[in-house]
């Protein structure tokens, strides 16, 4: 079985070596990891898999793996799985229903859940009040409300929450991916401005022959520097949370601006960016940078290219500390602001279909700040905006 798994993740593209397969039998002898797999997962990644921008396509190759061992060996328990216990448990509204919750506002709602820190005793279900599960209260989670603050579970998918009391682990975009980028390029390509750079390394034909025919036949060899591209790229990656639904495209779109842009410098945000941004989604707690630092780092030759469906609660860019995952002390539009005055030349692409983007009260605020340079991730958005860019 361990063999047709090394197979499989070779058959997915990740470079995995016999070496590295050795190491992951002989770590299996011992008593390193309980017999579970969840900690197979954990350890077969450990020593498997050397490139972090790789670990998105390692989840979904064993993910299909696992899925092929579990149709070959089904559970015989006659356990009702728990997920289908708490979607049945969630709360049914009408959009009637849904239409008539109060929808409190930033400061009553913070307010009303420091009261109920305060006051609540025990767990609560199906309630409109208390922190609990699959009801229409405004705090906790799998239940609805048209503003509320989910806490210490998943999303019922409504994506109506103003913020989120739990550590998600967001996933870097995947470098690599190569199918269906081509057109991508050929859209990005529009911005690409060449010069010739560096020590005189590449042979100028046509100026070689007309020098040669000056020269009365005798050949003098003309070099020039080699071409490269001069334009500098600067990109801010939306991740995690609504981006979930995008993440194909992005990395498609992320993949071709690699290959086209040899200036080009990424970071991560999420929804918004705030005061920090980061390199490295796994690390993002432990190894932000200053958003201070890269607005000095970079001068205003750099072209700004934003990426994000721009989908989130409009307190996350209008209030001070509406950010989902912490405490901001100026609003998100603020440092909006910023990173335009520090490179006027900038664009946002945004993944949601053009056709949703009236009904996103947030995408109208930062396509207002962006002076409508906002352009949907399709051909033709693309070209447009990189025309704008390389005005």
């Amino acid at each position: 079985m361990l063999l047709d798994f090394f197979y499989h993740l070779r058959k997915n593209g990740l470079p995995v070596s016999v070496q590295e397969y050795l190491t992951l039998l002989e770590t299996l002898r011992t008593d390193v990891m309980q017999p579970s797999v969840d900690d197979f997962y954990h350890l077969a990644r450990m020593t498997l898999v050397k490139d972090e921008t790789l670990f998105d396509r390692y989840d979904r190759a064993f993910a299909a793996f696992y899925g092929k061992i579990a149709a070959l060996y089904p559970s015989d328990g006659k356990e009702i799985p728990l997920d289908w216990l708490v979607k049945e448990f969630q709360k049914k509204l009408t959009p009637e229903e849904k239409a008539a919750l109060e929808k409190h506002g930033w400061d009553k709602l913070m307010e009303m859940f420091r009261e109920r820190l305060q006051e609540q005793k025990e767990r609560h279900a199906g309630g409109n009040k208390w922190i609990g599960t699959g009801g229409s209260s405004p705090f906790g989670h799998g239940g609805y409300h048209p503003e509320g603050i989910r806490i210490g579970g998943p999303s019922a998918g409504n994506r109506t929450a103003v913020k989120v009391w739990e550590q998600r682990q967001f996933r870097d975009y995947d470098g690599q991916q190569e199918l269906g980028t081509r057109n991508f390029k050929m859209a990005l390509r529009r911005l690409r401005r060449f010069a010739r750079e560096g020590a005189e390394s590449e042979l100028d034909l046509e100026d070689t022959i007309a020098s040669t025919a000056r020269n009365a036949g005798l050949l003098d060899i003309r070099m020039v520097p080699e071409r490269h591209n001069a334009v500098k790229v600067l990109m801010l990656l939306d991740v995690g949370g609504s981006m979930d639904d995008h993440i194909a495209r992005v990395e498609e779109l992320f993949s071709a601006a690699r290959s086209e842009f040899r200036n080009l410098e990424v970071f991560y945000f999420h929804n918004c960016p705030y005061e920090t941004l980061w390199r490295n989604n796994a690390r993002r707690h432990a190894e932000r940078l200053e958003t201070w630092d890269i607005l000095r780092r970079f001068n205003e030759d750099w072209r700004l290219i934003i990426v994000g469906d721009a989908t989130m609660s409009p307190y996350e860019i209008l209030q001070p500390g509406g950010s989902v995952e912490h405490y901001n002390k100026e609003p998100g539009a603020v440092w909006m602001q910023r990173l335009l005055q520090a490179w006027p030349k900038a664009v946002w692409l945004n993944p949601e279909p053009q056709a949703y983007w009236q009904y996103r009260q947030s995408i109208a605020i930062l396509r207002d700040i962006m002076h409508e340079r906002m352009f949907p991730i399709t051909m033709d958005g693309i070209e447009r905006a990189m025309r704008l860019l390389s005005k």
